[in-house]
Parts: C-alpha cells; structure tokens; sequence
C-alpha cells in the first residue's frame, strides 16, 4: 500500500490528491492521510490554521488509510516510533527533489511531501478537471459576481488573461527568505508582454483579470503595455476564496504566481492553446535546471525574476 499525507493549503492539498489519483490509475493500492488537520502541534506550527479543504470538492472520492495502516509504514508517534525512523525501519519516502519518478515503482510507502511539479500527474489532468467539481456559491450575490465574471471571460469580446499575485504569507519573516523576490515587476511585466505578442493575431483586446490575497495591492499595481484594460477580482472570500481558481482557468491566458493556488489555475483550464505563464523558479533555496523544467512544466512559458525567458 502507498500512503500519501495530505497537509498545507488547497493548492497543496489538490496536488497531494492528485498524485494518490495517479498512484491508483497504475493500479497501486493507494490511500490518503488527512490526520494532519487534527494534529493540534502540527496546526500549532503553521502560520493560519488549515482545514482539509478538498471535502468541499462536491463527492471527490477518496480513501482514507486507518491510523493502523499509517503506522505500519511510518512507524507510531512514541519513542518506539521515533527509533524506527532513526534507524530507517519505517517506509516513509520524503520530497526532497522536484520529481521522484521512482515513487512509481514503490509498492509500500508513507510519501510526504507537496509534489508540485506538473509531470507527476500532466496526463491524468483531464480526469482531475471532472473530479474536482467546485461547490455550488451559496450567497446569491457573490454567486451572481462569479457568474458576470464567467460570461465576460467567456464572451468573444475580448481575451482574458488571469495575473496572480501572492502576498500574505509568503511576506512572513519566515517565509520571504525563500519565497520573495520571484514574481518582480521584470517578471510581470515580460509576461504580460509575451501575452501580447501571443494574442496579438487575434485582434481583440486582452483584458487583465488580476487575482490576489492582498487586493488592495494588486490595485496599485498596472498590468499590460498597451493600456490594456484591468480588474481586481475581489469577490471571493472565506470558503468562497477556492472560486477564483475556477475563474483563472476560464482565462485564455494565465500568469501564474510561485503559488501552488495559481498552478491549478492553469491547470484546470482545459484548452489546449491556453497560454500558461510561470516563474522559472519556485523557490528561492532551488535551482532549477532549464531543461529539466522545460521537461517537468511542458507547455509552459518560463520566465525568471529578470524577465528573461528561460
């Protein structure tokens, strides 16, 4: 059996999730972990506390491995669980690369990690878009906002390009050794540029659809070269917040943030011409090889916080 923790933010969570479904479209007997949630040190440790926010997928199906069957691969929590992994007795497998092909050939396993990187699971991604059903908005205002949004992306006015932009935690003293510095103004402002020579065959306007945790930010900030036209979508919050991930992938174009919430952005968007956008790295304590993230980010544009594109 392989056993993979479920942990971190949705972003973290839909990739954790979409590697179990991975592991079982090779046949594996695969089963999720999702006992971090209730780990009060473990939610002690996080800057926000986490919830397991894949539940909210409408009937996403998922198995979910007894606390036996976690300890029989990673070992108990006592002293008798910790000399077990001191001394390499239990199964546990942790991320320490930007792809484990040799995950793929384990039989019995405890992975933890994030497993960002899009090769692990680019092939089962139209099988993820149907299970990954977004709930129903409940308020009826911010469901009519939603819906406005939609249609105008999806009109024939105009092409819409998604710009996320990360802040929140990642300007945490902890997190912006590792995390800032990546998306630059360079970085932006190349990829709303190579937006524009992609689309400019087209002859209608780009329109920037510009998502954020920190709107009021992402509204001093201008996207485009050409005046083209913007929009700070601040409609969804609290439990609602996992709807612009539907609304990126309704863009024709995505610029994705070192945010693991922007990739499914992309992701989820099912048009093959899609133009997909992102930062050369993830970060900043990596270093990516060109051609390696060419191979494990196929289809993707790479630009680095210089603005080159890699």
């Amino acid at each position: 059996m392989i056993i993979v923790r479920v942990c971190g933010g949705l972003g973290n969570q839909m990739q954790q999730y979409a590697l179990y479904q991975k592991l079982l479209s090779l046949g594996k007997e695969a089963k999720l972990d999702v006992s971090w949630f209730a780990d009060k040190k473990a939610q002690a440790s996080v800057l926000a506390p986490r919830e397991l926010e894949l539940t909210r997928f409408g009937n996403l199906p998922m198995e979910i491995a007894a606390e036996e069957e976690i300890r029989k691969l990673r070992g108990g929590n006592g002293l008798s669980g910790k000399l077990a992994k001191k001394f390499h007795l239990t199964r546990v497998f942790e991320e320490s690369e930007m792809y484990h092909p040799e995950i793929f050939s384990m039989e019995d396993a405890y992975l933890e990690g994030y497993f960002a990187c899009n090769k692990y699971y680019a092939d089962i991604l139209p099988k993820l878009r149907g299970l990954f059903r977004f709930p129903q908005i409940e308020d009826p205002s911010t469901r009519e906002a939603n819906d406005k949004l939609l249609k105008k992306m999806q009109s024939k006015e105009e092409i819409p390009v998604a710009v996320h932009i990360r802040r929140g935690d990642y300007l945490d003293a902890g997190n912006a050794k590792i995390l800032t510095g990546i998306c630059t103004e360079d970085y932006y402002r190349s990829a709303c540029a190579l937006a524009e020579e992609h689309f400019a065959k087209e002859g209608l306007p780009i329109h920037f659809y510009v998502f954020s945790d920190d709107p009021a930010f992402a509204e001093s900030c201008r996207f485009g070269t050409r005046g083209e036209e913007n929009t700070v979508v601040n409609v969804n919050h609290g439990q609602n917040a996992m709807q612009d991930i539907r609304l990126m992938a309704a863009c024709r174009g995505i610029i994705t943030a070192n945010s693991t919430f922007s990739f499914w952005g992309a992701r989820l968007n099912p048009d093959p011409a899609a133009l997909k956008i992102r930062p050369f790295r993830h970060r900043n304590n990596q270093i990516p090889d060109p051609e390696a993230m060419h191979d494990y980010w196929a289809g993707y544009a790479l630009i680095d916080r210089d603005g080159k594109l890699r």
